[in-house]
């Protein structure tokens, strides 16, 4: 039978209920804004051990010391590397046009974060770090569109998903504990006319010769949107006897608040390949079961199949709901909403590509069937 690992680490942690992780990322918001991305700069110090009277230093050398010398640089250049991902979303892979039908993002996470004075010591009270869990930063932008099944009516049913854009940028914080990362993400963006989802999507359809989309005079009017996410993962790792394959399980839970999202989340990937620890899934476009929008490779090569499952309580879906301050069209949300997901990740020499298949559950009351789309990610450590 595979042996499952991180259980001694939930353990540890499992004194650390919901309610002390939602207080300690809202303190962590204000703190963010105090500490800057760049407060928490490279430093390096030598351990306890190392300062220890007739410390002998027993890690292996390579008998040429300019090769030595190679090496250990190699390895200074691959640590200062960050990750670049692009993700693309589109029901295009359903060859359907309605709903939540585009979506692009565009994200860059930085290389671990050494230990730094007072930032470090405030998200150390906070999230409770201990010395060898690492921290990173990231920064995105992203754009989502959507739209009715009536496409080419210029007054659709007002039973049917209103028109809408969602322009937003993205500050995240990570903090890798090996067998779990907490992500801590604030979005700030536009709903509305201003996030040019009528530009993109018909100049989008006039490229590729096809028809222009009507209706866009209906779409949710402007409004300022902001979104606090909280998302935990836990990977527990285990070795298969089949082929030397590799089998992983990662929990994950967490919630958002804010005018755009408010909702609560909990689910379940599985994945079978190798070299799994290198990450916790593909990127993906929230709402979602995606990853940590970063990889660290121990090899050349590496591929794995995943599927997953996730459900979610939905308090507030501007999409659905229409404007906070406004009249606009809204439809009749429905509380819960599942994905069920399949996919495949390749990675080879710091590139990695994935393709996600995504069934979402029925979204509001006059949606007649649940909706298909693909995720397609391009992520590279640079």
């Amino acid at each position: 039978m595979p042996h499952i690992s991180g259980q001694i680490h939930a353990a540890r942690r499992g004194n650390k209920g919901p309610l002390r992780e939602g207080t300690r990322a809202v303190i962590l918001a204000a703190t963010l804004i105090a500490f800057p991305m760049g407060s928490l700069a490279e430093t390096s110090a030598p351990s306890n051990a190392a300062l220890a009277p007739g410390y002998v230093d027993e890690t292996p050398r390579l008998a040429d010391p300019s090769a030595q010398s190679a090496a250990d640089e190699a390895d200074e250049v691959d640590k200062r590397r960050g990750v670049w991902s692009f993700v693309w979303e589109n029901d295009y892979f359903a060859d359907t046009d309605q709903n939540y039908t585009n979506g692009v993002r565009f994200s860059y996470v930085s290389p671990p974060q050494r230990r730094s004075s007072t930032a470090f010591r405030i998200v150390d009270y906070i999230l409770g770090l201990e010395e060898s869990e690492d921290i990173r930063f990231g920064a995105a932008l992203g754009h989502n569109i959507y739209t009715p099944e009536s496409t080419v009516s210029l007054d659709p049913p007002m039973d049917e998903h209103p028109y809408a854009g969602w322009l937003y940028g993205e500050y995240s914080l990570f903090v890798d504990r090996g067998e779990q990362t907490d992500t801590l993400a604030f979005q700030l963006g536009m709903v509305g006319p201003s996030a040019q989802g009528e530009w993109v999507q018909n100049n989008f359809h006039e490229v590729i010769d096809s028809y222009e989309v009507l209706g866009w005079d209906t779409q949710l009017r402007d409004e300022p949107g902001f979104n606090v996410i909280f998302e935990r993962k836990e990977k527990y790792l285990a070795q298969s006897e089949w082929l030397g394959l590799q089998f992983d399980a990662t929990p994950s839970w967490g919630f958002t608040l804010g005018n755009v999202r408010t909702d609560a989340k909990v689910g379940v990937m599985l994945r079978l390949g190798s070299d799994l620890k290198s990450d916790f899934g593909p990127p993906r476009i929230r709402p979602s079961l995606g990853g940590v929008s970063y990889f660290d490779p121990q090899g050349d090569f590496s591929w794995y199949l995943f599927g997953g499952l996730e459900g979610r309580a939905v308090a507030r879906n501007i999409f659905l709901d229409g404007n906070t301050f406004r009249d606009s069209r809204s439809v009749d949300k429905k509380i819960f909403v599942g994905d069920a997901q399949f996919g495949a990740v390749m990675q080879f020499q710091g590139v990695q590509l994935g393709y996600t298949g995504v069934l979402r559950t029925p979204e509001f009351d006059g949606q007649a069937e649940a909706q298909y789309f693909g995720a397609v990610s391009l992520s590279v450590r640079y």
